[in-house]
């Protein structure tokens, strides 16, 4: 968190008119509390999920998903040793010294400490709360004060989204362990979405192969995979492999999004998430992010994950 001032009403106006997933995504997460989702189980620390989950309920209207989102893209919930950064921000929820004076919360009783898991993470609720989330009046906003980055604020409220339990998160019971039937999509996404943030990698299929990040098919592919789906490995075979939507049909979630200069030279590949905006691996010295799928190369989608 780079903890600056809060924008004024017309800049977080204009924000959450960039941010078109916003209202999507703030649609899906309960403000009184939801189980996790087997993302969440799998990436967040069971200390670190409990501190959120205790913190969030100071401020009546804040998910406890947003807050861990925070957590996730400030430190990975504390696993980044780097604790301070070049503007420094320190401690897991990377509070200027300052700004954690004004909101400090001593929530284990041994005094405010920058760098007490706790006491950061209560102080960082207490923070969005003063800032928006109270009532879940300005979710967006509150995020944007926290750090002054529409793009942050896309990469918060996406992870808020796949950490959120979902009933399309349910897995069946059967010996392959598939995705229940219209889950595959969901699953898919969340995903996709827990990657955001790692490194772009030519030919990289993502940490499960031991490769630090991805490029734009091998993070669809690994997408896929994690609902059962079977895609080919380079983005014009995946093209290839339909099937293909008419050219005027809406966008789903978990869609397949593609650019080139026609369809015979596809060079990228990017996964739906609604509302205009998809994840991919973009390009080299860049990490798998969410942005606005809408480029001058885009040349259709397919749709496997409903298939």
């Amino acid at each position: 968190m780079k903890a600056l001032a809060a924008a004024g009403a017309g800049a977080l106006g204009l924000l959450v008119l960039f941010l078109g997933v916003a209202a999507g995504v703030l649609a899906s997460l309960n403000p009184l509390g939801s189980p996790p989702s087997q993302t969440a189980a799998d990436d967040i620390p069971p200390a670190y999920q409990q501190l959120y989950v205790a913190a969030a309920a100071t401020c009546p209207g804040l998910p406890w998903t947003v807050l861990a989102a925070v957590g996730k893209t400030e430190t990975d919930h504390g696993r980044n040793p780097d604790w301070t950064s070049d503007m420094g921000a320190q401690g897991p929820m990377q509070f200027l010294p300052s700004t954690f004076a004004a909101y400090a919360v001593d929530a284990d009783g041994g005094g405010p400490d920058i760098n007490d898991p706790a006491d950061a993470i209560y102080s960082a609720a207490a923070y969005l709360c003063a800032s928006g989330a109270r009532d879940g009046t300005n979710i967006p906003g509150a995020i944007y004060t926290y750090n002054h980055d529409s793009g942050y604020v896309a990469t918060v409220l996406a992870r808020a989204d796949a950490y959120t339990g979902h009933a399309t998160d349910t897995i069946s019971a059967d010996a392959d362990n598939v995705p229940a039937a219209g889950a595959a999509a969901d699953v898919a996404v969340d995903y996709a979405t827990a990657q955001i943030g790692l490194p772009y990698q030519w030919g990289g299929d993502g940490p499960a192969a031991g490769d630090a990040g991805f490029d734009c098919s091998g993070l669809t592919q690994a997408a896929a995979q994690a609902a059962g789906i079977h895609l080919p490995r380079v983005a014009q075979d995946q093209y290839d492999a339909g099937p293909h939507l008419p050219a005027d049909a809406p966008l789903q979630r978990g869609d397949l999004v593609f650019f080139g200069t026609s369809a015979r030279s596809i060079s990228h590949v990017g996964i739906y998430v609604g509302n205009n905006m998809m994840i991919d691996a973009p390009h080299k010295n860049a990490a798998v992010r969410l942005e606005d799928y809408r480029w001058n190369d885009y040349r259709g989608a397919t749709r496997p994950l409903h298939a």
